[in-house]
């Protein structure tokens, strides 16, 4: 079994707002299928790091979801700036289980294990002075990170992290973020929300933490393998 990752994959099926009008983008849905079925299985397991899908609620999303859920393998998502369906845990949960979307979970305060290693994480944020409402995004988010990342710990396994939003990227870095990631010993991050002509702004590494790109167009629109792993389920 394996562990993968792949972010941003902007689903329009419900709502018409392709990505393809932008470069590279191109028959990016049917990419992302045919790339994902050639490297997962069934018993393997997908982190989805944000930007889900266009819908602005659950019931629109319906075909999104479906189409993931679907494709081979479990899925771990988390929420991203664009994913305005996203409700509370209880609402997703239940939304998931009355459509049989039984392939997907959310990873919302909350953490998933393979008693070896944690899948953990929150969408994240970026803050770049422009003003307090931020300050306290930022807080809310370092929080949730800390207390997925805290479950595994308390666990005994190695946390693995996603987030949607890079926690450093150019000229920016999201101290709060940066704090706990250093607090556990992280050494590795997933993320996100980069795109175009942005990724040439991604940095590879801040404070001795590894960081990783997964936005969809940043990877070919194909999952990134983190690990070998085993049958994951929530802490």
């Amino acid at each position: 079994m394996k562990l993968f990752a792949i972010a941003d994959l902007h689903l329009p099926l419900a709502v018409h707002k392709p990505m393809d009008i932008f470069g590279g983008w191109d028959n990016y849905v049917e990419r992302i299928e045919k790339n994902w079925k050639k490297l997962v299985n069934e018993n393997d397991t997908v982190v989805i790091g944000g930007d889900i899908s266009w819908s602005s609620s659950l019931s629109e999303a319906i075909p999104d979801f479906d189409f993931i859920n679907k494709l081979p393998g479990k899925k771990i998502v988390l929420k991203g700036n664009h994913d305005y369906w996203w409700g509370t845990a209880n609402k997703i949960n239940e939304f998931l289980k009355e459509n049989n979307f039984d392939t997907i979970n959310i990873l919302h305060n909350n953490a998933y294990s393979d008693e070896k290693i944690a899948i953990c994480g929150t969408r994240g944020w970026i803050y770049d002075g422009t003003g307090e409402k931020d300050l306290k995004v930022i807080a809310r988010e370092a929080s949730r990170l800390e207390t997925s990342i805290k479950q595994a710990v308390d666990s005994g396994v190695k946390p693995y992290v996603f987030l949607h939003y890079p926690p450093a990227y150019a000229e920016f870095v999201c101290e709060e973020i940066i704090a706990v990631l250093k607090k556990y010993d992280i050494d590795s991050v997933y993320y996100g929300h980069i795109h175009g002509k942005g990724i040439y702004n991604t940095i590879d590494e801040h404070d001795g933490i590894k960081l990783k790109l997964i936005a969809a167009d940043g990877v070919d629109f194909t999952p990134v393998l983190v690990t070998a792993c085993g049958n994951f389920e929530k802490i």
